[in-house]
């Protein structure tokens, strides 16, 4: 009998796949680096066809390490980034590249040249703009929709198929069409609560009334943990799979996330998930919906039936970091190799200097704009204390300046989730799980307890849970959750570190104040 599921996780620069066993194990793993055009700023692409060749590389990569047979493989799941593919009605790519250069079919889900079609959505109004705390971000779907239908309309015309990544790639595994509740309830502003999904005044107050026949969406989507079916024989093919493994419907990658972190614990009081990674996405859990304004959300049904999900972020974290490197560090690139050098340095210089170690320094984190709570896509960052140190260990300091800012930001945001009691756990996975400095001033500027459990896998873990609840090896997805889910490590606050915190967030404050007050200026 087949048992074994695999997951494929796309990120912002790779696909990853995994191989997971019925308990939530890793069997193998394989990870394959996909490009980004990165253009003035705002523009940002990817070619979807590479994606997809990168994802049947990875999974014949995972399935190689863990030495199982194609016929062992039960169900298939698939999360990525929310960036936009655009295709014709014969399923070829059409170019999203604002010169029209060919192989970019996909808006990046970071690319923000849709500004302006967003501030004019959140006017607009209506309810699926209430059910994104009455704003709407650059980095949703509708904006970049509309960005599309009025500067490229030749494009528009021709669209057939307008998908989320993840739903792009369950596309190709199977040939079916059918959308995911996902991917289309927070990053499309489907209501899922409601029938009809949009309402129609809404979209045509949008600009977007004929949204369904350009993306191709004619069905109800699909709930996770259900099967979309088998795969076709050309993917399985591709895949290195076959024909008898079922395909799960596709997942925002922190959805995914939050699904393997928080899916087991959903009605213990307290919980909140956090997956970052290049971005960072702050997620609670309700039994009611739970509006906040500049918060996204709340979205029933979106992981597990019945309860509703609000989210916040931070829209460059990781980014950040890199970002950081760029501009300080003398001619350094962010590798993974740089980033270990950084972070074992920083904490010799902790060691040595304590509290004091970089304390000059303040950042404004918000160097891509500001998800939560300000809503302001347009938001700038800031470095305050700079001398002409150009040395690495001045670097360092910055650097770790800047995790302290990113930290204090979660703070910020969790503050206002206190919806249904105040958060006293996080559960922290993605790629920031890897830094237990970062962990470490999480739970310091936050004054709550970090719970790591799946870490860097959480989005696979979370995609195999689906799968596997789709293959009916499982009863049900809770159960899934329950069984799969992996232990967690518990990092305390520290009270000492978490006063001299303190300090560090009235300043973060006064910063943000400091930037309108110049804006008004301005």
């Amino acid at each position: 009998m087949a048992e074994y599921l695999v997951a494929v996780d796309v990120g912002t620069g790779s696909a990853r796949a995994g191989v997971l066993d019925r308990q939530g194990r890793t069997l193998g793993r394989s990870v394959v680096p996909i490009a980004m055009r990165v253009t003035g700023g705002r523009f940002a692409e990817h070619d979807s066809g590479e994606i997809w060749k990168a994802a049947c590389q990875a999974v014949k990569g995972a399935r190689d390490e863990a030495k199982i047979a194609p016929d062992d493989v039960a169900a298939l799941g698939f999360d990525a980034t929310c960036s936009l593919v655009v295709r014709d009605a014969a399923g070829r790519p059409l170019s999203v590249a604002a010169n029209g250069e060919t192989g970019w079919d996909t808006i990046a889900w970071l690319d923000h040249r849709a500004i302006d079609e967003a501030r004019s959505l959140g006017a607009a109004g209506g309810e699926m703009i209430r059910h994104s705390g009455g704003t709407v971000s650059p980095e949703m779907q509708l904006p970049k929709l509309l960005w599309l239908k009025r500067h490229m309309p030749g494009t528009w015309a021709r669209a057939g198929m307008i998908f989320d990544l993840a739903d792009f790639l369950t596309w190709r595994a199977t040939g079916s069409l059918k959308r995911s509740l996902c991917t289309l309830t927070p990053k499309w502003n489907y209501l899922s609560h409601r029938e009809e999904g949009w309402r129609r005044e809404d979209v045509a107050r949008a600009g977007l009334d004929d949204l369904g026949a350009r993306a191709g969406i004619m069905d109800i989507p699909a709930a996770v943990g259900t099967s979309l079916g088998p795969l076709s024989a050309a993917a399985a093919a591709e895949l290195g799979l076959t024909e008898k493994t079922v395909a799960a419907p596709g997942m925002v990658d922190a959805y995914a996330g939050q699904l393997a972190m928080v899916g087991r614990d959903l009605a213990t009081p307290g919980q909140a998930g956090l997956i970052g990674g290049t971005s960072s996405c702050l997620m609670r859990f309700s039994r009611e919906p739970r509006f906040l304004p500049s918060f996204w959300g709340p979205y029933r049904d979106v992981l597990l039936p019945g309860w509703w999900v609000i989210e916040g972020g931070q829209s460059a974290t990781g980014a950040l970091l890199d970002h950081i490197i760029r501009t300080h560090g003398n001619g350094l690139e962010p590798t993974p190799g740089t980033h270990a050098l950084l972070l074992e340095r920083i904490e010799h210089l902790i060691a040595e200097q304590g509290d004091r170690f970089g304390s000059s320094i303040h950042v404004l984190p918000d160097f891509h704009g500001n998800r939560s709570p300000l809503a302001d896509a347009g938001a700038t960052g800031a470095i305050h204390g700079l001398n002409l140190d150009g040395s690495f260990d001045g670097l360092c300091a910055i650097y770790y300046r800047a995790m302290v800012a990113l930290a204090l930001g979660i703070r910020q945001i969790l503050d206002l989730m206190a919806f249904d009691g105040p958060v006293t756990t996080i559960h922290l996975g993605g790629g920031h799980a890897r830094n237990g400095l970062l962990a470490r001033l999480y739970a310091d500027a936050t004054r709550r307890q970090v719970a790591v459990s799946a870490g860097e896998e959480a989005m696979l873990l979370g995609t195999a849970m689906a799968a596997a609840a789709a293959a009916g090896l499982h009863p049900s997805l809770a159960d899934a959750c329950r069984t799969m889910a992996r232990p967690a490590t518990l990092i305390e606050p520290n009270e000492i570190r978490a006063q001299a915190l303190d300090r560090d967030y009235r300043v973060f404050l006064r910063m943000q104040d400091h930037r309108r007050e110049l804006a008004a200026i301005a």
